[in-house]
């Protein structure tokens, strides 16, 4: 399949709890147009009763954006829902997968799985109250409700509500026995099961995830379903994610990033602003430690930013100072290291332990 034929599908980065922030996205977007970024799971108390700046503040830069939310009244989803809509999400997105102990108890997650009808009143609720897609991230199935038929009556009742496109995640979900990291790799990917949902219902979305770790299996996935999702990978390794673009969409935008060094100077402009903020730089650093992942001078790199990156009073010079440790192809590239002057091993000291 060409790579033309994937213009109208669609290539994301998970929502991943703990991890895909507002200062991760930002960093993200960076390496793809293209990719469709998730917030991590905002609960919908959290949104009415605590600080919404923090729960739905995001930049500019980060469209596409979508923000997935945790809930099971429809009230209350309709009503972060709308809230998301002012902000400028792009979409809604319902988790109904995440299997934690946590989640669980506040009625939310993969546990919804077993009361479908339930989610379909959170989707129909929030579908009369936006005019962005809602979506619904799910498993294949939980625990021994598992079968096929099972899955295809939840995407049924969920799609007669008013969802168009579902995100799976092609594992099941042990809700007892399984922690959320065992989660998400003992219970066996079934790829098929998402492939044959597609072809019983061609009229909807669907979007795969779990286990994807490269863009040849995305492109071998895309000529099956309508999206791909990868998830940790893109964290662990994220300059792949510049690859994205060109390899799964044809898209070679003249400005996209030729380097890892490219990246780390488009993302100190954001990183100056939210210093003036009064963000702390470690909230921000800690997303770039993969970024020379695999490149010589990558674990110092990463131990330099760990180390000094929490430290009182640190800036930007903190950055400057690991860049030294990294040895890329495009380091001798004037328009790519302008603005980043070279830090001597000394200056790293002169910051104060917290």
């Amino acid at each position: 399949m060409s790579k033309q034929s994937f213009a109208g599908r669609e290539f994301s980065v998970a929502p991943m709890m703990d991890i895909t922030d507002r200062h991760c996205r930002a960093f993200l977007r960076l390496f793809s147009r293209r990719a469709r970024l998730y917030t991590q799971m905002v609960v919908t108390g959290s949104i009415i009763h605590g600080d919404r700046e923090r729960f739905l503040g995001f930049d500019g830069s980060e469209h596409p954006v979508v923000i997935q939310l945790g809930g099971s009244d429809p009230g209350e989803l309709a009503r972060c829902a709308r809230l998301a809509e002012a902000r400028g999400y792009d979409e809604v997105n319902l988790n109904v997968g995440c299997p934690s102990d946590r989640v669980r108890q506040g009625l939310f997650g993969a546990c919804l799985m077993a009361k479908p009808e339930l989610v379909a009143d959170c989707v129909a609720m929030m579908k009369r109250t936006v005019a962005v897609p809602v979506t619904v991230k799910t498993r294949i199935g939980i625990d021994d409700r598992d079968s096929y038929g099972a899955l295809s009556y939840f995407i049924r009742i969920n799609a007669e509500a008013g969802c168009e496109h579902f995100i799976i995640h092609a594992r099941k979900a042990w809700l007892k026995g399984l922690s959320p990291k065992e989660n998400r790799t003992i219970p066996p990917l079934k790829y098929d099961t998402v492939y044959r949902l597609k072809a019983d219902f061609p009229h909807l979305r669907f979007t795969l995830n779990g286990g994807v770790t490269d863009l040849g299996q995305a492109r071998e996935h895309l000529g099956k379903v309508d999206g791909v999702m990868m998830g940790r990978q893109a964290y662990l390794d994220p300059w792949l994610l510049s690859d994205v673009d060109g390899t799964l969409f044809g898209e070679h935008w003249p400005d996209r990033p030729t380097s890892r060094l490219d990246i780390v100077a488009r993302y100190l402009p954001y990183i100056e602003r939210e210093l003036s903020r009064g963000v702390y730089l470690r909230h921000m650093t800690r997303h770039m430690l993969q970024l020379f992942h695999g490149e010589p001078g990558a674990k110092s790199w990463r131990r330099h930013l760990s180390e000094y990156g929490p430290r009182r009073g640190a800036g930007i010079e903190v950055i400057e100072q690991a860049l030294r440790y990294v040895d890329d192809a495009g380091r001798d590239d004037a328009s790519t290291t302008a603005g980043m002057p070279r830090a001597t091993p000394e200056t790293a000291h002169s910051l104060q332990t917290a």
